[in-house]
């Protein structure tokens, strides 16, 4: 991300195009006139799927406005209705993330990022430089609250069961096993447990994925109309235990954007992950 141009309407909002230079990049400042005590939200990746949904999100928030909106494409669409307490969304790509923040942080703007298949060693040089400007970031792997409460629920779970595997569904073979699962896979993985003792082969293609070191399987299934779909199977002695989230739309990340937007303005480091906040 680069430039930011604004330009305000009395009753809407249009995408403005981001511009790379080479010595350079700054925000552009907004002229509009923004009720002083509400938060001013910039959203970056504003012609997406999820872009446009925050935009409608932000705008009928109470205490938020839709400061600014960037994206490459649909430059001067009308997206919407119309510096403290600023803050970035950020639903770009991995490898613009950390200038992204770098370039917020300079003109006083936390940022909410939102960017799945987020690199480690990107979010640890995030925490380096948030902690050195005192200034807040929230990394949420993912922003649905429903998502959230599963992981929390299998945790909770894996401490009883010593069986578990993860079936997943999504309409599109795009990025499997899907950053949910993996995460799932990577939380249950890091509590010391072993699963699945008596089938520990992986050499079975038909028995799914193996994540991490602990036999936590994962199954993806896709068919073209399938809701984005996670479960979570656990066995024990006698009795099947199943935990499941769909998502049928991009509405579900809205009330977690909204939620990530209230508590980023009051850090002063960054944060790495949506439950922190639940």
């Amino acid at each position: 991300m680069a430039a930011l141009s604004c330009q305000f309407y009395p009753s809407s909002f249009f995408i403005s195009r981001s511009v790379k230079t080479r010595r350079s990049k700054h925000y552009k400042s907004c002229s509009a006139q923004l009720t002083q005590s509400n938060i001013k939200v910039v959203i970056n990746g504003a012609a997406k799927e999820i872009g446009r949904a925050a935009v409608v999100a932000v705008t009928k928030a109470r205490g938020m406005e839709v400061a600014g909106a960037v994206d490459n494409y649909h430059v001067g669409e009308d997206i919407g209705k119309s510096k403290d307490n600023a803050v970035v969304v950020d639903f770009t790509d991995p490898s613009s993330v950390y200038d992204n923040v770098k370039q917020a942080t300079a003109f006083g703007m936390r940022s909410v990022v939102y960017v799945p298949r987020l690199k480690v060693d990107t979010v640890a040089a995030l925490s380096a430089f948030c902690e050195k400007a005192s200034m807040g970031v929230l990394v949420a792997p993912t922003l649905s609250i429903g998502s959230i409460l599963l992981q929390q629920a299998a945790i909770s779970a894996s401490f009883h069961y010593s069986n578990v595997e993860i079936v997943e569904s999504k309409a599109t073979p795009n990025d499997l096993p899907s950053v949910n699962a993996n995460q799932i896979a990577n939380n249950l993985s890091n509590l010391g447990q072993i699963y699945n003792r008596e089938d520990l082969s992986t050499e079975v293609l038909a028995r799914g994925q193996v994540l991490g070191e602990d036999g936590i399987r994962v199954h993806s299934l896709v068919l073209p109309g399938l809701p984005s779909s996670t479960t979570v199977h656990f066995s024990g002695p006698g009795e099947i235990y199943t935990l499941k989230h769909d998502i049928t739309n991009v509405q579900c990340l809205m009330p977690g954007l909204l939620l990530a937007i209230r508590r980023v303005v009051r850090l002063k480091n960054l944060v790495y992950g949506l439950e922190k906040f639940l």
